[in-house]
């Protein structure tokens, strides 16, 4: 019975050191990603109140001159900037993030599944910062255009710094995940989960469920949950064009391998 349990022990411990290895590199590269945050939220924090200006140009720019936000809370005029700030650093170190996921995960994927996730990483951060963009230069203006011009004339708009942020916050996360659309559409064909004929059959069903996501992820007005739900449908035709063309290049494939048997 000693022996039996001798020789189980060196084996224990043979399958316990590769996961305590793994875990070991995992905790390494959060590291390097949180210390990356911290080091640009550190560089960034001495600009906090100038990208809260930033962030807050679209609403100040249609507001009579002279206005001016408010702060409801003691703490806001300091919080307000310092998430904003963070938000910020989160987001410029996203491909970094990314690189460090990517480095963990990558020695264990074939070759041709690099080949493919290297472009789908790239372009995924490209559509998130997109989204983002998407919303401050394009929707902002018009949102806010509509919200300062419909309401009554006697009434003074003063907007809440903090209640601010996390309204613009909300939206640029909701434009971000958008536009991600065209990758999830592609990986479901490229997958097999579905075709590319399926997909289209269901267009209706993807046109409702467009503008019932902006219902749940834009304020209650028509405007916004539009600005939201037409490119996402747009994205969606994107994706679908690139799962078209995939198909294609495979059968061209398949046929050229015939012709060469």
């Amino acid at each position: 019975m000693s022996m039996s349990g001798d020789s189980r022990e060196p084996q224990n411990e043979q399958s316990q050191a590769p996961l305590i290895e793994h875990l070991i590199e995992l905790r390494t590269r959060l590291m390097k990603a949180v210390v990356l945050i911290l080091v640009v939220f550190l560089g960034l924090y001495a600009f906090a109140n100038d990208i809260y200006s930033f962030v807050a140009e679209p609403l100040m720019a249609l507001l009579p001159e002279g206005s001016q936000m408010i702060a409801t809370e003691v703490a806001s005029p300091f919080l307000a900037p310092f998430k904003l700030t963070l938000v910020v650093a989160v987001f410029i170190s996203i491909p970094f993030v990314l690189h460090q996921a990517w480095a963990f995960v990558a020695p264990g994927l074939y070759d041709n599944e690099k080949a493919l996730a290297i472009p789908i990483l790239v372009s995924s951060v490209a559509l998130f910062y997109a989204g983002a963009a998407f919303a401050y230069y394009v929707v902002f203006p018009l949102l806010f255009a509509f919200f300062t011009q419909t309401g009554p004339e006697n009434v003074a708009i003063m907007t809440d710094i903090n209640q601010y942020l996390n309204f613009v916050l909300k939206l640029f996360f909701a434009f971000g995940v958008a536009f991600e659309i065209p990758i999830a559409t592609f990986l479901l064909i490229l997958s097999g989960t579905t075709t590319v004929e399926t997909l289209s059959k269901k267009r209706p069903y993807i046109i409702l469920g467009c503008f019932v996501v902006g219902m749940l992820l834009t304020p209650p007005d028509i405007i916004s949950q539009s600005l939201l739900a037409i490119p996402m449908y747009l994205l969606y035709e994107v994706g679908l064009l690139f799962g078209r063309l995939v198909r294609n290049r495979k059968a061209a494939a398949a046929d050229t391998d015939e012709q060469e048997l």
